[in-house]
Formats: structure tokens, C-alpha cells, sequence
């Protein structure tokens, strides 16, 4: 134990499954997502279109280096581990497998599943060797590496294959059942969003799209712009601005003191989550779904989605992803500070 310490190998899951992934949430932002973005930017401007595009193409296609740079650094690896993530990222993301689906070959990656798991293994393999010899330069980056290709060609069939299979049970089933599926995903995703774990990063793996996402957007929206309006009257402008453009992970040490807090939230996903799959149908993609308010990418990404949209669609967007989650909070804060479930300072934030 004491040359893991050494090493800063911690073999702690809250590293591992809070802070890595996180990581590679800001990895998928800073590639798939702003190139999506890009890419969209080309389609509907004349100027500049082609460069646009180019832009988009070029970041979507750094996904798996991004996210092994991204999980590399959060778990402190030390230089040439960190740039080796990068080669073990990039094959996590492609690797894959053939598989029949619906009596139709296809061809499946492990995407961001398989890149978070290789890179995490190869980035403590490559730690444990870091600075052990004297050609260095050699021997962590090849360990690193290949321990992470192998790892990526073992386990991505697998991860691809049930990656594909639960994101097209939860997307199938939504469009099959979108008001149950439409409270249950709004409700789970905005607690996952608010807890010390990544929404963004969930929402990737499992290739979340279509109303599914829609409904992951809303239940994320509705955390993010509830409790900044719930909070108000302890936080004032500063913490709107901090829970509904930064993130509502702020609170979570007030839930901890007191769980109750988080039920008119929840209560605000549970109403918003089905009119999103309903009324407005709207529709989000990966890693954008699991983003809420935070920077806008959520309501950029239900704009940017696939698929014809009309003027209740846009409509939708303004009033599923900020209206409705702000006109609910108040008035669930003024019903839930009335009956004392929730006290002056219970929301207060050291901002």
C-alpha cells in the first residue's frame, strides 16, 4: 500500500466514479459537444459554412483523446502518462464489434463507456511504472499504452454491445410509454445531474437521443433552474447565476443536512419531464441531454437535435428548459417556506 500511495494510485471509487467521470464530461464537452455545435453552425450559415464544419468535424473526431487527456489529469498522471491517454482514449472510444441487431449487421463502439474504462486501468498501470527506470520515456508510455489497447479490445465487444442495448431499451421504451418514461428519466437524471456524479457523462454512455433526451434535458433543467429560484431568497442574484448557468451540485451539502430540500425539484421534474415528451416532443443527444442550463448547452442541444421541428417545438424549449422550472420553483418555495418544510438559510450557499 504504501508504494500505491507513492505511486498516487488511491483505488478509491469516489476518484474513480465521481471525480474521473466529470472529467470526461468536460473531455466530451470540449469535443463531441462543441463540435456537434460547429457542425449544426454550418448547416444553417452561408458565411463561413465550410470552415464551420471542418471545425466540427475535427473536434468531434478528438472524442476518445479527449476524454483520456481528461480522465489522465483528473486522476493526476504524471506527463507521459498523461499524453499517452490520449492514444488509449481514442482506441476505447472505436474499438468495438459486429454484431446482428434487428437481422441487420452493424458495426458498434464502445464510445465513451469503453474510453473511460481502458484509460482508467492504463492510467494507473502507466503511474505504477512512471519514473521506475531509467528509459522512462520508453517504458511508461508503451505500458500505458498497450495495457489500455488490451484492455479496449477485451472488454469494448462487451461494453458496446450493452451500451447500445440499454440506450435503445430507455430510447424505444420512452417513445413507447413517453409519459411514464418521461417523469422516470426527468426525475432520475436531475437527481444524478445534482449529485457529485456526472449526468453529462451517464447520458453519453448510454447514447441517450431522441424524447429520452428530451426528458433528461427537462429533469436537468428543472434542478438547475429550480433551486436557483427556490434559493433566491437566500442567494439573490449571485446563486441564480450559479445554480442555473453553473450547476445545482452547489446544494449538496444543504440536502445532506436535509433530503426534504430536494422534493420540490423532483416534484418540478415530474411535471415537466412528460409535458417534454408529450406536449412539446422535444428531442436531445449524449452528452448535451445530460447538461441541463449549464452554459445553455442543454436547450442548445434540444435546438440543435435532429429531426423537423415547428413552432410549439421552440416554444417548448424556452418553456420546459427555463419558464416552467422558474414559475414552479417560486411557487413551490412559497408553499414548501409556509408549511416549514423549508426554514430561512436552509438553501444558503457560501457564494
Amino acid at each position: 500500500m504504501g508504494f500505491l500511495k507513492k505511486k498516487n494510485v488511491t483505488l478509491s471509487p469516489k476518484v474513480y466514479f465521481v471525480k474521473a467521470m466529470s472529467a470526461m464530461a468536460m473531455g466530451l464537452f470540449a469535443s463531441l459537444l462543441i463540435g456537434t455545435i460547429f457542425s449544426t453552425l454550418g448547416k444553417y450559415l452561408t458565411f463561413g459554412d465550410s470552415f464551420l464544419s471542418q471545425v466540427g468535424t475535427w473536434a468531434s473526431s478528438a472524442a476518445g483523446c479527449a476524454i483520456g487527456v481528461a480522465i489522465a489529469h483528473a486522476l493526476e498522471a504524471p506527463g507521459l502518462v498523461l499524453f499517452s491517454a490520449a492514444a488509449v482514449g481514442a482506441a476505447g472510444y472505436g474499438l468495438g464489434g459486429t454484431f446482428v441487431v434487428d437481422g441487420v449487421e452493424k458495426t458498434l463502439t464502445a464510445g465513451p463507456a469503453g474510453a473511460f474504462i481502458a484509460v482508467l486501468i492504463a492510467v494507473e498501470l502507466g503511474k505504477l511504472v512512471s519514473k521506475e527506470t531509467k528509459v522512462d520515456i520508453l517504458v511508461t508510455p508503451t505500458v500505458t499504452i498497450v495495457s489500455g489497447v488490451l484492455i479496449a479490445k477485451l472488454v469494448c465487444p462487451y461494453i458496446a454491445w450493452a451500451m447500445y442495448y440499454l440506450g435503445n431499451f430507455i430510447n424505444y421504451t420512452t417513445e413507447l410509454h413517453p409519459i411514464v418514461m418521461g417523469i422516470i428519466i426527468s426525475a432520475l437524471i436531475g437527481v444524478i445531474l445534482t449529485l457529485p456524479i456526472s449526468s453529462a457523462a451517464i447520458c453519453a454512455m448510454i447514447s441517450i437521443s431522441g424524447l429520452a433526451g428530451g426528458a433528461a434535458v427537462a429533469g436537468c433543467c428543472a434542478h438547475m433552474v429550480g433551486f436557483a429560484f427556490l434559493s433566491y431568497k437566500e442567494n439573490k442574484a449571485g446563486g441564480l447565476v450559479a445554480q442555473g448557468i453553473g450547476t445545482s451540485m452547489l446544494q449538496m451539502g444543504n440536502l445532506i443536512k436535509k433530503p426534504l430540500l430536494w422534493i420540490p425539484p423532483i416534484l418540478i421534474s415530474v411535471i415537466t419531464g412528460p409535458l417534454a415528451t408529450t406536449v412539446f416532443k422535444l428531442r436531445c443527444e449524449g452528452v448535451a441531454a445530460g447538461m441541463g442550463t449549464c452554459g445553455l448547452v442543454g436547450p442548445l442541444g434540444v435546438l440543435t437535435s435532429e429531426g423537423d421541428k415547428n413552432t410549439l417545438y421552440y416554444i417548448g424549449i424556452v418553456v420546459i428548459c427555463l419558464v416552467l422550472p422558474a414559475l414552479l420553483a417560486i411557487l413551490f418555495s412559497k408553499l414548501f417556506r409556509k408549511i416549514g418544510m423549508i426554514k430561512d438559510g436552509d438553501l444558503k450557499l457560501d457564494l
